[in-house]
């Protein structure tokens, strides 16, 4: 099996910090409700949580960016966000985390995403949506563009981020893979199937398990411990390939790690480092963000998936949204920095 040397991995993160990625999607802001269950309430069977604190983060795309500058890198944010209190919050985050927010547009027509989640004793408890999930006009489309055009001749890669909230709509994806086409610029998408866009062409797919046999078609009725010898996994990343193209598939597969995708090439697995995990939620981000960084700070198809597998074992042992530092990422590999 192929390893990720620290001397390597050391040479990766530090051509990382001279690295600049765009990130392009649907942007959001996390808002945590931290508190306490005691009772329950008389008015309904539900929980009655005391409030005892609140934060906030950035949140979907915006998620991916701030992954991106933990590690090191440099981000560029570009999406769509209301004209709100959420978006002036979103923008100060974005600000602290060094994350650059020129490529934002405002529409008076959106709401800025925003999550709330209640958390109890570590546990979820409830999560509030608010958000427009219509998709983009014309004329916030061509605005977004036109600020992707001032960003993308200074990125080193683009990673999009769809979370199904109408921003990545198939006009933006296909000028993207245009102009990226057009410059050399490397691309990455996160799926949403439900989203039914036209996704041949690009550079990597990042889909977990159920989002990839979606994007094949195909049912999922068995599980194997091995994934290399699992038939109806092998088959969704053959069809993946051959329908879609893309230079690299990764699928995700939670506990069982990750399943590396290239054509000509037997699949190769990668099995979790996790040691503990208290919250998947945005590890997906960090596996976009982080393999998108390698390859651009020069790192193969495998040591990126090595490196990102790495990246998520640590954030999965974090509580709420969370990113891995390259002090975090070295020790992960039993090293100090």
């Amino acid at each position: 099996m192929a390893t990720l040397a620290l001397p390597r991995l050391r040479a990766l993160l530090a051509r990382a910090s001279g690295t600049r990625i765009l990130v392009v999607g649907d942007v959001m802001l996390d808002h945590f409700v931290w508190g306490r269950v005691t009772r329950v309430s008389p008015e309904a069977p539900v929980p009655v949580v005391e409030f005892e604190r609140e934060s906030f983060m950035p949140g979907g795309a915006a998620n991916v960016a701030r992954n991106l500058t933990d590690l090191g890198a440099s981000a560029e944010l570009s999406g769509v966000v209301g004209r709100d209190p959420d978006a002036a919050r979103l923008k100060q985050l974005l600000t602290a985390q060094r994350v650059g927010s020129s490529g934002l547009v405002a529409s008076s027509d959106r709401l800025t995403a925003t999550k709330t989640r209640i958390v109890a004793h570590q546990q979820q408890v409830v999560r509030v949506d608010r958000e427009t999930r219509g998709g983009l006009g014309a004329e916030t489309i061509r605005a977004l563009l036109r600020r992707i055009d001032a960003l993308l001749p200074q990125a080193d890669a683009v990673s999009v981020g769809d979370y199904g909230k109408g921003v990545v709509t198939q006009p933006l994806l296909d000028a993207l893979k245009e102009r990226c086409r057009a410059q050399g610029k490397w691309l990455s998408l996160d799926p949403k199937p439900v989203h039914q866009l036209d996704l041949r062409g690009l550079s990597l797919l990042t889909p977990n398990r159920k989002e990839a046999f979606e994007l094949a078609g195909l049912g999922d009725t068995t599980r194997n411990a091995d994934p290399s010898a699992d038939a109806q996994l092998m088959k969704v990343a053959e069809r993946l390939l051959a329908d879609l193209s893309p230079a690299l598939l990764l699928i995700t597969l939670g506990e069982l790690g990750m399943l590396l995708c290239r054509r000509g090439a037997a699949p190769y697995h990668i099995p979790t480092v996790a040691q503990e995990v208290f919250d998947v939620s945005g590890a997906g981000d960090t596996v976009i963000a982080s393999f998108t960084l390698a390859i651009a700070a020069g790192a193969s198809p495998v040591e990126a998936a090595i490196f990102s597998n790495h990246a998520a074992g640590v954030v999965v042992g974090k509580v709420g949204t969370a990113t891995v530092t390259p002090e975090e990422l070295v020790a992960s590999f039993g090293g100090a920095r």
